[in-house]
């Protein structure tokens, strides 16, 4: 009984631990799964109240008498739910009540009723302590003085099969016959609305010239941190290595300043080669590079090998794990970057926009279609999430193997 009780009391523990991390797993992805399925709604769904997860499409049906479809409603008729086609929209009706009877009221469309003494000479007569106008309202076949208590809008819904029948009700409650689609067409709206196709290739460029620039920039820095004895090694590291506690927005001006003495303002080359140098990968590179025996390099020496050639054919091959790791932080870094191109590309030159530059813009020109702002922010989260995917094994296998040694 005793280890069955204990038994029981761990699968419990682990049941609870795992509903746990699967509720905050679902509350930390539902944001990026619900911007992903509203890029495929039409933007009026994007409004619909309460919010749904699924894009749907109004329905319609061919009626007689009509020249386009008419899009399919839920009425009430006979207590059943019905799908009518909505035939007119906008019919102004009021409810109307005699002056003596309040409680009595009619309904009638304003087209129906006329102001009781013509249009230029209305009546009107006082109702607790408000004037109102009076209207001649046919009831029981006599024309009876009325005020207007209320006024509505409402839609004529008729039966597809038989439009005889019809059934006058407020299309704004109206619930709307839909079904679950797609439109992955805003893809290319927003391509086309705002020239995304060239801030994607410039922001694929940028991102992979500054992933390739650090990557070689770290390997050989961190290679002569690593194994190469000059003066000063330690002291020159140190200090490098310090520039990880600059915050950036200290270097923004005297970069900016920089740029324009070169003259690289406007230009991709200003996103590219000030940030092909990175302390922290040649800080990781040196950490990773320590931690193979010297005994493999002093017999590629003994053999007539350089240290290039070390370091090509030695060293490289076996640290795929940290290379990865640090290409995928250099790729998220780069293709995520917006404060840089911000100050150092102008809004109107859009040849040399990248993808954080080209949202910015289309946040301001589609602010109607929400459906649009998501598809293009779907279209600049999805390559670095697959980049990240594909390169999360190796980088687990670099922070397990060499992330803590020294």
């Amino acid at each position: 009984m005793k280890i069955r009780s204990y038994r029981f009391l761990q699968f419990l523990n682990k049941f609870i631990v795992y509903l746990v991390l699967s509720f905050f797993g679902v509350v930390m992805i539902f944001p990026f799964l619900y911007m992903l399925s509203t890029s495929f709604k039409l933007p009026a769904d994007t409004f619909r109240y309460p919010p749904r997860m699924l894009p749907r499409d109004p329905v319609t049906t061919e009626v007689p008498g009509f020249d386009e479809p008419l899009p399919l409603f839920y009425v009430e008729v006979d207590g059943q739910r019905i799908q009518y086609a909505l035939s007119k929209s906008n019919i102004k009706v009021g409810t109307y009540a005699p002056v003596d009877s309040l409680t009595s009221t009619v309904e009638r469309y304003l087209t129906e009723v006329r102001p009781t003494g013509g249009a230029t000479n209305q009546q009107r007569v006082s109702v607790n302590g408000k004037e109102e106008k009076l209207f001649d309202v046919e009831m029981d076949g006599q024309t009876v003085p009325m005020i207007l208590v209320s006024q509505t809008t409402v839609g004529e819904f008729i039966d597809p099969q038989n439009p005889e029948n019809k059934v006058f009700q407020n299309v704004r409650l109206s619930e709307p016959v839909e079904n679950i689609s797609a439109h992955p067409e805003n893809y290319t709206k927003v391509i086309e609305l705002n020239n995304m196709n060239r801030a994607l290739t410039n922001t694929a460029l940028v991102t992979i010239l500054v992933v390739l620039g650090q990557l070689v920039t770290s390997v050989v820095g961190g290679y002569a941190f690593a194994r190469l004895k000059f003066p000063g090694r330690d002291t020159v590291f140190v200090f490098y290595l310090g520039t990880i506690m600059i915050p950036f927005v200290m270097l923004i001006v005297p970069l900016y300043q920089l740029m324009v003495l070169i003259g690289w303002t406007d230009h991709l080359a200003a996103l590219i080669i000030p940030w092909i140098f990175t302390a922290y990968g040649t800080f990781l590179m040196r950490q990773h590079f320590i931690t193979f025996p010297r005994e493999i390099e002093e017999a590629a020496l003994i053999d007539g090998a350089t240290r290039l050639q070390i370091l090509k054919d030695i060293l490289l091959p076996a640290s795929v794990p940290a290379l990865a790791t640090q290409a995928t932080f250099t790729f998220l870094y780069a293709w995520n970057s917006f404060i840089w191109p911000l100050v150092i590309i102008n809004v109107g030159n859009e040849k040399n926009h990248v993808l954080t530059l080209a949202l910015n813009v289309l946040r301001g020109r589609a602010s109607d279609t929400p459906n649009l702002i998501l598809a293009g922010a779907a279209i600049a989260i999805i390559p670095p999430l697959i980049v990240f995917i594909l390169g999360q094994r190796f980088f687990v296998e670099s922070v397990a193997s060499s992330g803590v040694k020294g």
